[in-house]
């Protein structure tokens, strides 16, 4: 009797057990088949070979010359060998310029003097004993005057760079940029990106020429090293990743620097302007963000599908793991039982908490990111996870990748904001200029600019509507976006350029 019942139990708790999971897969391939359906229809890749560059010939690829090649060489990966590299390891961040606290600064071209001709100094600690530690250089000398003494030493010392550059300037006459990744690894968190570090150390080093040249009051050589510095960030343009266009926000910042030093000194012509001008406007950062997330959506479902091939929860706390290991544990015997139903679950709510966080934030036909939207989608987004103490929750409701994976986007948004805005606001700046070597003064208002001096005005990233503008008294002005708290501080900076809390995100020129 005993037996028997013993039986009739198993028999009722195995076809339980069959029926779960047969009602599990079926839910979560029914959800998973109707998501799948509306992004082909809205036209989403989500498989990864579908957002794989396709390959480009040796002669008309940037990419295939030698010093490129050998970042993908351990042996010859990020050899410069330059007085650069010595000289930046030495330099104070604050000699290096551009936007942080107190605003915009030129570059201190007489720190880089100093760290070139002095690379090789090194103070002794107060308890190092023989140890040598390098004292950080820098100076307070911003003035034209101090930058264009320094420039012929700064010069000199970029000749140890001008080799390479050199080559780099040839390759970038070829119409495209393929570099030698290798996309076709098993697990998208294999791919290894050696030339992003190095494609901001090219636009560094032009940077810091074309600021030297400027100084010297050489606007001709120094635009063409903008525009190669230009040329630089966009060679990433096409590539998949959500990394490579947050370096190239970064990248496309640093270029700017130029553009900026040489408004503020009054060292472009019009002829210069126009041609800064008519690139400037043709960034669109805003839509550029939805190739990177399309790839986060395909590598998220890659990495799904390979935890139901392994087998292995161990990968969920290592996401970049490609080690497939199958080594026996609780969570990888739970990884084992999962119904195949709960990992499409998985990527259901992946992919909606991704248009959440992504394209849901970013109006790029209306050239507009909303900061509230913005927050109020990361509040649900972070009320759907709930505290990251629940880890059963979130097995339990299928949101283990989302909290793994996507929490790495919150800033992405705000940075895509910054960058489209110091953008757009050096273009004007760029027609301001124009309209100022044609009539002697700034104009009014920014509508005297149309058509003659700037094809068209770009809005505020963050409103929609018209940028601020003052004419000043003193023969300068004051451009600025409201900024991340949506607010019109009349143009009074935050903590820091482009702060996200409190004030504007200002375009004007320190008196030094």
């Amino acid at each position: 009797r005993f037996v028997r019942r013993s039986m009739i139990l198993g028999a009722w708790l195995l076809t339980a057990m069959v029926l779960f999971y047969v009602e599990e897969n079926w839910r979560g391939r029914r959800a998973w088949n109707r998501v799948r359906e509306n992004l082909v229809a809205r036209g989403k890749p989500l498989d990864l070979r579908q957002i794989t560059p396709k390959p480009v010939p040796d002669e008309q690829n940037f990419a295939a010359t030698p010093f490129v090649e050998s970042w993908f060489t351990k042996r010859g990966q990020g050899v410069w060998g330059d007085l650069y590299s010595e000289a930046a390891s030495q330099l104070s961040s604050a000699s290096t310029g551009g936007s942080g606290k107190g605003g915009r600064t030129p570059v201190d071209l007489a720190g880089w003097k100093l760290a070139m001709a002095a690379h090789d100094v090194v103070d002794p600690g107060p308890d190092s004993g023989d140890r040598k530690k390098r004292r950080k250089v820098g100076t307070q000398a911003l003035d034209l005057i101090s930058r264009s003494n320094a420039a012929p030493a700064v010069l000199e010392g970029l000749k140890s760079s001008a080799a390479i550059l050199e080559e780099l300037r040839k390759a970038s006459e070829r119409p495209k940029a393929r570099f030698q990744v290798n996309y076709d690894t098993e697990s998208p968190w294999a791919i290894v990106l050696p030339h992003l570090a190095q494609v901001k150390s090219c636009v560094q080093r032009v940077e810091l020429r074309a600021c030297a040249l400027l100084a010297l009051g050489q606007p001709e050589p120094a635009l063409a090293d903008v525009k190669q510095a230009f040329y630089f960030a966009d060679t990433v343009k096409e590539e998949p990743f959500l990394i490579s266009y947050l370096v190239r926000l970064s990248a496309l910042q640093v270029a700017l620097q130029p553009v900026w030093e040489g408004l503020a000194d009054r060292r472009w012509t019009d002829r210069q302007l126009l041609d800064l001008q008519a690139q400037l406007l043709e960034y669109d950062l805003l839509a550029d963000t939805i190739p990177p997330i399309d790839t986060e959506r395909a590598a998220a479902i890659r990495t799904v599908e390979l935890l139901g091939q392994r087998g292995n929860f161990d990968e969920l706390g290592e996401p970049f793991s490609t080690s497939g290991s199958r080594k026996f544990s609780v969570g990888n015997l739970l990884a084992r039982m999962t119904p195949s139903g709960w990992l499409d679950l998985e990527k259901v709510n992946y992919c909606r908490l991704l248009d959440l966080l992504g394209e849901a934030t970013i109006e790029a036909g209306a050239h507009r990111i909303s900061p509230e939207r913005v927050r109020s989608n990361q509040e649900a987004f972070e009320g759907t996870l709930g505290d990251s103490g629940r880890q059963v929750s979130r097995i339990l409701h299928h949101r283990v990748i989302a909290a793994l994976l996507l929490p790495a986007l919150g800033k992405v948004t705000l940075k895509t904001a910054t960058a489209q805005t110091a953008l757009d606001q050096a273009a004007v700046a760029c027609g301001l200029e124009r309209y100022r070597l044609s009539e002697g003064k700034f104009p009014e208002t920014l509508d005297a600019l149309l058509p003659r001096f700037i094809q068209r005005l770009p809005g505020d990233v963050i409103t929609g509507q018209p940028l601020r503008y003052k004419r000043l008294a003193d023969d300068r002005f004051l451009l600025y976006s409201v900024g991340w708290n949506m607010t019109d501080d009349g143009g009074k900076e935050g903590e820091r350029a482009f702060d996200e809390k409190h004030g504007d995100w200002i375009w004007d020129y320190p008196v030094l």
